[in-house]
């Protein structure tokens, strides 16, 4: 156990004392997946949780890492994703603002460590861990980093999901129709969106990366095509006054979500383009690719250069052309 898991341990169902205040500024979570090199410990204090509510019952929490999701209510506090572990104090601290329960479930959307490091820390709390069962598979094992080709080594027993789904599973929490489903071969292969039916809100996790160029976690199951797919199904959910929850980035509506779409499937269309002239990823310019969208979306978490790299060699393996 981990001398912050100890702290926490000792501080009974996570009643902590020194609260952080809620914000309403929302702030663009860029810190890099499970490859970014984690702060030292004099980084993280430093790190403030934000606060954003979005409905009566429904926030957004931002820090860094993932976006964080929270559905309170009488039944207890439900949450998405749980960023790195030195922040569970400070994530704990910043739901206890909104209300006196305990966090009963945490869903992570996907395996990577700056949405499930909390995951020990809460789970020794009480808070049962739910996420896809290729989460649970891929964290039981050393994974290859897609991004520095390192080994990103097995998580503890404690860290993984105790409940698994296949392709679906509904929570009747707090009020709400919790809707949580599986994207296969999105982000990674393990990835979920949830979805607040009674509320309107949607969770896409790093399905979506707002304002930023996606990360296709190849190398945990994930692809291009699988990431439009997702982006497609969240669009037949929504609507004008759907609120959606990114994995990363600002808080987006259905506008800023088919942009979105738009710009990956554009990408995606010049990278084919390439391709399908019969070039190799030497011949291709990243910036030219780019285009358009590199002043916006470049730079904050994937530079142009990785994130065409990492799209033609999946385009060029998935489109069956070598």
């Amino acid at each position: 156990m981990s001398d912050l898991s100890m702290e926490l341990k000792s501080a009974g169902r996570f009643r902590v004392s020194s609260a952080v205040a809620p914000t309403a500024a929302v702030i663009s979570a860029c810190a890099a997946v499970a490859s970014l090199t984690v702060p030292a410990a004099a980084q993280w204090d430093q790190v403030e949780i934000g606060v954003t509510q979005l409905t009566d019952s429904i926030y957004m929490l931002t820090g860094r890492g993932g976006n964080i999701g929270l559905c309170v209510g009488d039944d207890g506090a439900f949450l998405i994703d749980d960023q790195f572990a030195p922040l569970t104090e400070k994530i704990v601290a910043a739901v206890a603002e909104v209300t006196d329960k305990p966090i009963e479930f945490v869903v992570n959307t996907h395996r990577h460590g700056d949405h499930t490091g909390g995951n020990e820390n809460l789970g020794e709390e009480g808070s049962i861990i739910v996420a896809h069962e290729n989460v649970r598979r891929r964290m039981s094992a050393d994974q290859i980093n897609t991004l520095s080709g390192e080994v990103d080594p097995a998580k503890s027993p404690a860290s993984l999901p105790k409940l698994t789904f296949t392709e679906a599973v509904t929570f009747h929490w707090n009020g709400e129709e919790i809707h949580v489903f599986h994207a296969p071969h999105a982000h990674t292969d393990g990835d979920s969106i949830v979805h607040f039916k009674n509320s309107n809100v949607i969770h896409g996790g790093d399905v979506l990366f707002n304002e930023l160029y996606p990360f296709v976690d190849t190398n945990s199951g994930g692809t291009v095509e699988g990431i439009l797919a997702a982006t497609d199904k969240i669009l037949a959910l929504s609507d004008e006054g759907t609120q959606i929850i990114p994995g990363h980035g600002p808080l987006m509506d259905r506008a800023a979500l088919v942009h979105y779409k738009n710009v990956v499937s554009t990408l995606r269309d010049r990278i084919l383009a390439e391709i399908r002239e019969g070039k190799s990823l030497e011949d291709v310019d990243p910036m030219a690719i780019c285009e358009g969208y590199d002043e916006t979306w470049g730079g904050k978490f994937l530079d142009a250069e990785t994130f065409v790299r990492i799209c033609f060699n999946d385009l060029n393996r998935t489109s069956g052309m070598k």
